[in-house]
């Protein structure tokens, strides 16, 4: 059974090229291609491809707000972007919305099929530095659930470990002395810690703050 690829390209020399290096590829196919996401939802439900190549940066709307609607009903199907650009903060946003890899556009021609191959048997394809950004995101966020630190006490949390008095804080956020004491003897109880020493610790070994 072939391959079926749905690529959205607003470069259309880019576009065509794609099409024809996985057209030549024998087990492979363009299902469509086209040159916006705006109905992506709409062409995955009705062609169902089998690996989503698409754009990061697209007109009307972008890659990772197409990512976004597209796992809301299909959280399996492998989406691959497309960058120019390595390591910045586009791709980091595509892949905690939910797409399965990226491949620089330069790599396209030598690299394509291996990351297609790759996201088609569950890996991820990308590089270490944002497999990095990733993982640290995904630390970060289960402390903070596990810890169920609100907005406010991370906000407190962050200023206490910058070094700022209780005064200060109170200043910073306007809120009176006595809220600050509130906030922060709920920080102590929830990360289980009895000083500032120590919360101050917790938070920059955990990466909370």
């Amino acid at each position: 059974m072939a391959v079926k690829a749905l690529i959205y390209e607003d470069n259309p020399l880019l576009r065509e090229s794609l099409c024809s290096l996985i057209n030549a590829r024998d087990g492979y196919a363009v299902e469509a291609a086209h040159d916006n996401v705006l109905q992506a939802t709409e062409h995955i439900n009705v062609m169902e491809p089998t690996i989503v190549l698409m754009d990061i940066d697209m007109p009307g709307m972008s890659g990772i707000e197409a990512v976004k609607q597209i796992r809301k009903f299909n959280g399996t199907i492998p989406i691959i972007m497309l960058t120019v650009f390595d390591d910045n903060e586009h791709v980091f946003e595509a892949l905690k919305a939910g797409a399965s890899g990226y491949l620089l556009k330069k790599h396209l021609s030598e690299k394509l099929f291996g990351a297609i191959d790759e996201a088609l048997t569950g890996g991820a394809p990308m590089s270490p530095s944002i497999a990095r950004m990733v993982i640290e995101s995904m630390r970060k966020t289960g402390k903070e659930n596990q810890y169920q630190l609100t907005p406010r006490e991370k906000e407190i949390l962050a200023s206490l470990s910058s070094g700022n008095s209780y005064k200060m804080i109170a200043a910073q956020l306007e809120i009176s002395l006595d809220t600050v004491r509130t906030h922060i003897k709920k920080v102590y109880e929830k990360l289980q810690v009895h000083s500032q020493t120590e919360a101050v610790s917790k938070a920059i070994n955990e990466k909370l703050v």
